[in-house]
């Protein structure tokens, strides 16, 4: 598994990329996911891009945006393509977007069809610059639960449409995160990795909480140490070489808390590994 941190992390901070770059190569992050903001904000640096980050030893999995699936259509394919150009000079393959924002059951089917449309719309746009379109799933959008999500699936029927797991968003829904990945997992590109302490405390990540500066963090924990299960769900991706995960962190003590987060899970996979024999000769 190769672990990434978010740039969104660092939504509120005074640091820069080189910053970020150095601290995640130095605390043995193969990646960094860019929020699709700062990804536009670094436009006027041709400076930073793939080969600069790979002197770090680093890539960038997915840039992370929110694609206006209610807007019109040229808006929508004006900014589908800034982005796809976007996530070419970070050598990226990968964007993410929600699919819309009303859940499933708020939906007619009429919107729902709209919504279909739209992303197949985007997928063809992002197809023929060698990116996959990737719906989050997370609540108030049309993959708020695992059922739903499926039927999404389905219904874009597009080889460029795949699924981001945020595996709190998957418990959020009611779902067990092990066992929709296992029924999930051809469609799945990327993961999100966060946890809660309970469930009681999951508004805190609600949009207009989480992107204020002085809103409310209470709720947010480390890894392992919320309501989630992370040592099951782990064990089922953490020996995958393919699989890419983001640690999503929102809270205070970014560094602290990453860094933390990035050694337990060093430390899960080494205990799971199978213990090496040397032969005899």
């Amino acid at each position: 598994m190769r672990v990434s941190l978010c740039t969104i992390t660092f939504r509120h901070h005074l640091i820069s990329l080189d910053e970020i770059a150095a601290w995640a190569e130095a605390n043995d992050f193969q990646g960094i996911e860019l929020w699709g903001a700062h990804a536009r904000n670094l436009a006027s640096r041709p400076d930073r891009n793939a080969e600069w980050l790979d002197g770090y030893g680093l890539s960038v999995p997915m840039i992370s945006d929110y694609l206006p699936l209610d807007g019109d259509a040229e808006t929508l394919r004006t900014k589908t393509v800034e982005l796809c150009r976007l996530a070419r000079r970070w050598r990226t393959r990968k964007i993410r977007t929600f699919a819309g924002n009303r859940g499933s059951a708020q939906v007619s089917a009429n919107e729902r069809q709209g919504i279909v449309s739209r992303l197949k719309d985007i997928c063809a746009i992002t197809a023929g610059y060698g990116i996959q379109l990737l719906a989050e799933t997370h609540p108030k959008t049309l993959a708020d639960t695992a059922a739903s999500t499926v039927r999404l699936i389905e219904e874009v029927d597009h080889p460029a449409f795949a699924i981001n797991f945020d595996t709190l968003h998957v418990w959020e829904g009611g779902d067990d995160p092990v066992a929709v990945h296992r029924s999930m997992k051809p469609h799945i590109r990327h993961y999100h990795l966060k946890n809660i302490v309970d469930r009681a405390d999951l508004t805190v990540f609600e949009p207009a909480n989480v992107y204020a500066a002085a809103g409310s963090r209470r709720g947010m924990t480390p890894l392992f140490e919320g309501a989630v299960d992370y040592d099951r769900f782990l064990s089922e991706i953490a020996s995958d070489p393919q699989a890419d995960a983001s640690l999503e962190w929102f809270g205070n003590d970014c560094f602290e808390t990453l860094r933390g987060d990035r050694q337990q899970i060093n430390h899960m996979v080494a205990a799971r590994a199978p213990a090496r024999r040397t032969a005899g000769v």
